[in-house]
């Protein structure tokens, strides 16, 4: 283990932190200053880091911020007196583990620090777990063949269109593909086209210029530009709005595009991947995808197998996502017992691998013992009976309203939702300008829950933008419950809110929402 660095001016503090840490067996090293310390990070890192705020020469925040822009995993324990709530506000904002306020009391500082030590060895251990572990786990024959085929296609620039059912880690190969690419130094953008409003989703690919439309207050890069030199995942291509597909086209021809609202040409030096579920072929004969688009993506098809044409990679993958689930939760790892591990190996899952992911996390968290066992697993599978695509279900009672403890397709940790009464948000409640049924606190708490998890996991899996599509979603729901609150009429809706007629009036435009009206 790595020592503990302390960084303080004060040498007395610096001695009595270090012979408290000392007596705990725990190494150290300390220095009078930010620059020494900075100096020191070049060839060394401790396991936790512990700072002044202020001192003289560079300031306890600006030593926060370096480590946390080169050492992002690093723990920083800032110190700082009473009366500088302000750094303490900055020393939170700019990523620091906690605050020890001065004077402080020496056991509480130890057991600070222990924890801040615990978090950085897991963290350390999580890293290693990841770098160990293979990208795509499977020993099936037709596992076999994809990793043969991304073995051949990834020092190759050919499109390559990946087919398969959902859940089956299409984006998982994308990545793989990029990863061992000629490219793989330059971004991996992913974009999935049918998350994307219709009216929103020209701009997200090509970008726009300044006044392009209603909104567009400065020039944006879409996803072609921000993949220069690498690789653009599209995702769920098969619902692409029929008149974006020209233009997609005609990029994958010439390497040519407009930014929305431009005049200029841009060349796009960008490797195309594209991924669906849907049958191309079909779509194509109901005249909804154009076939020359079809052609141009169908250069190398890459299909996935299903859940079920590889059962024997099951107890592997469920192993893996066990240990995945309990490092995640801070948590020992559950063991199946033999009779779960086969009962599983026999179950049709139709969300795939994502559906036998959730399952494991909601084995982790609701599974009574350590071993799991038959008995143990949720009751839906037991019976027979399975969520399509989005896992098991187990309900949970409340004196206020009911809840459930529900593993969502889409998500890779248990996500906890509440579950309203049907008269609550039915637009039957809302006649009359009545008012929806209130949250307790704790479903009022669930909701950030769930926002946290969602910014989590978009984070974890390297997404773009994460804040702006998030606000986004966000401002959506906002403004469509405030319009159905006040029957569509949008100067009341406003007022609701507490923005102005021409914002609301300017999001409505931007997000593509319908329905508004004028007062």
């Amino acid at each position: 283990m790595k020592p503990i660095w302390i960084v303080d001016d004060d040498e007395s503090i610096r001695w009595v932190l270090e012979k408290a840490l000392a007596r705990e067996n725990l190494a150290t090293r300390s220095f009078s200053n930010v620059r020494d310390t900075i100096e020191a990070l070049k060839t060394s890192k401790p396991q936790v880091l512990v700072s002044d705020i202020r001192m003289p020469g560079e300031s306890g925040l600006e030593l926060l911020q370096h480590v946390k822009s080169n050492h992002p995993g690093l723990p920083v324990i800032v110190m700082t007196a009473f009366s500088d709530l302000d750094s303490a506000v900055a020393a939170f904002q700019g990523g620091a583990f906690e605050y020890l306020a001065k004077p402080f009391d020496l056991d509480k500082a130890v057991e600070l620090i222990r924890r801040a030590l615990e978090e950085s060895l897991r963290e350390s251990d999580g890293e290693q777990a990841a770098a160990d572990t293979p990208e795509i786990l499977g020993q099936a024959a037709a596992m076999q063949d994809v990793f043969r085929a991304i073995g051949r296609l990834s020092q190759s620039n050919v499109t390559v269109l990946i087919t398969g059912e959902s859940g089956t880690g299409k984006e998982l190969v994308a990545r793989a593909l990029h990863k061992h690419s000629p490219r793989a130094a330059q971004p991996f953008i992913a974009l999935n086209t049918a998350a994307i409003p219709k009216d929103l989703l020209e701009s997200e690919l090509f970008g726009h210029e300044r006044g392009a439309f209603t909104g567009a207050q400065s020039t944006r890069r879409g996803r072609f530009e921000q993949a220069e030199g690498g690789t653009l995942f599209l995702d769920e291509i098969g619902d692409m709005p029929f008149d974006l597909q020209t233009r997609l086209l005609r990029v994958l021809s010439d390497g040519h595009f407009y930014r929305v609202g431009g005049h200029q040409s841009m060349k796009a030096n960008v490797r195309v991947i594209a991924a669906t579920h849907q049958n191309l072929e079909q779509r194509v004969r109901e005249g909804l995808f154009r076939e020359d688009l079809y052609h141009r993506l169908n250069v190398i098809r890459l299909r996935l197998p299903s859940l079920r044409e590889r059962h024997e990679d099951i107890p592997i993958l469920t192993r893996h996502f066990l240990a995945q689930s309990a490092r995640q939760l801070g948590v020992e790892a559950k063991r199946m017992s033999d009779q779960a591990m086969q009962f599983i190996t026999t179950l049709d899952l139709p969300g795939n691998v994502r559906q036998l992911e959730n399952l494991c996390n909601w084995i982790t968290v609701m599974a009574p013992g350590q071993t799991v066992e038959v008995k143990d697993l949720p009751q839906e599978l037991i019976s027979g009976n399975t969520i399509s695509q989005g896992g098991p279900i187990n309900s949970v009672t409340s004196n206020n309203a009911p809840s459930v403890v529900t593993v969502a397709a889409e998500t890779h940790i248990v996500e906890f939702k509440p579950v309203l009464t049907e008269s609550a948000y039915a637009p039957s409640a809302l006649v009359g300008g009545a008012v929806p049924v209130s949250l307790t606190v704790t479903e009022k708490r669930n909701w950030i829950m769930l926002l946290e998890t969602e910014a989590a996991q978009m984070l974890t899996a390297g997404k773009s933008e994460v804040m702006d599509i998030l606000i986004r979603e966000f401002e959506s729901a906002l403004i469509k419950t405030a319009l159905k609150h006040t029957h569509g009429r949008k100067n009341d809706a406003a007022i609701r809110l507490g923005i102005g007629r021409n914002t609301i009036t300017r999001k409505i435009q931007e997000l593509g929402i319908t329905g508004g009206k004028d007062d």
